[in-house]
C-alpha cells in the first residue's frame, strides 16, 4: 500500500485539528510534535496489537478503518470502531506497561499516526501543555466508552441501531455487519430484522 506526500500531509492537517478540538495546538507546537510520529501502514485484516503484548503504541487513524476486540470464549465482542481522525489503542496496556487483553486490527487498508510510549514521555517533557492535551483525550475515550455502556443498557435494541445510523452513517456502510452487530450489541439475527429500517432512507448496511 502507498500513498503520495500530499496525502500524508491532508492526513497530518486533519491531526492537527483533531487535536485542537480537545484543547489550544498551535501550528508551531503540532510542528515540534511531528518528529516523534511514526507513520505505520497496514493492509486489512491485520492485527496491530496481539492479545498478551504489551501496547506500544498511542494511534490516531490517519486514513482507514480498525477495530478493537475483546476474544471472550472463542468469540470476538468489537469494543471501538474507528474512522479518521480517531484515536485506537489499548489504552490499559499501554499507560500501565501490562499485557493486552484486546486486540486491534484493520478492517480496511490503515495508515496510522502512532507515537511510541518512549515518545509521548518526552513529549511531555519538552512540550507545555503536551500533558493536558493527552489527558483530556483520555479522558474523553473513557467517557464515549461509559456513554456507549450506559446506553445500551438505558436503550432498546431498535433504539440503539436507529441511533448509530442516523450518527454514523459513513460507517455503517464501511463496517461489516457481524462488527456492527457486535459493538452494539446486537444479536447478529435481530441485526439483519433490523436492517429493513433502513431501506428507503438511502442508507447501506454492509453485510
Amino acid at each position: 500500500m502507498s500513498h503520495n506526500a500530499a496525502i500524508y500531509q491532508a492526513a497530518l492537517e486533519k491531526l492537527h485539528q483533531y487535536l485542537q478540538v480537545y484543547a489550544p495546538f498551535t501550528k508551531n507546537d503540532f510542528r515540534q510534535m511531528e518528529p516523534f510520529l511514526e507513520i505505520r501502514e497496514f493492509d486489512k485484516k491485520v492485527k496491530v496489537i496481539h492479545e498478551g503484548e504489551v501496547e506500544r503504541y498511542l494511534n490516531v487513524v490517519g486514513l482507514g478503518l480498525a477495530r478493537k476486540y475483546l476474544p471472550v470464549r472463542n468469540k470476538e465482542i468489537t469494543i471501538q470502531l474507528a474512522s479518521e481522525g480517531h484515536m485506537i489503542h489499548s489504552e490499559l496496556s499501554f499507560h500501565y506497561r501490562v499485557p493486552s487483553r484486546a486486540v486491534v486490527e484493520t478492517i480496511e487498508p490503515t495508515v496510522f499516526f502512532s507515537i511510541s510510549y518512549d515518545s509521548l514521555e518526552q513529549l511531555y517533557e519538552q512540550i507545555p501543555g503536551i500533558e493536558r492535551l493527552g489527558r483530556l483525550m483520555i479522558t474523553d475515550l473513557f467517557i464515549k466508552s461509559d456513554t456507549r455502556y450506559f446506553n445500551q443498557l438505558r436503550k432498546s435494541t431498535r433504539e440503539r441501531f436507529l441511533e448509530y445510523v442516523r450518527n454514523h452513517p459513513d460507517m455503517v456502510q464501511r463496517v461489516p455487519q457481524k462488527y456492527l452487530a457486535s459493538f452494539l450489541n446486537i444479536k447478529p439475527e435481530t441485526f439483519s430484522r433490523l436492517k429493513h429500517l433502513t431501506k428507503g432512507k438511502g442508507v447501506n448496511v454492509k453485510g
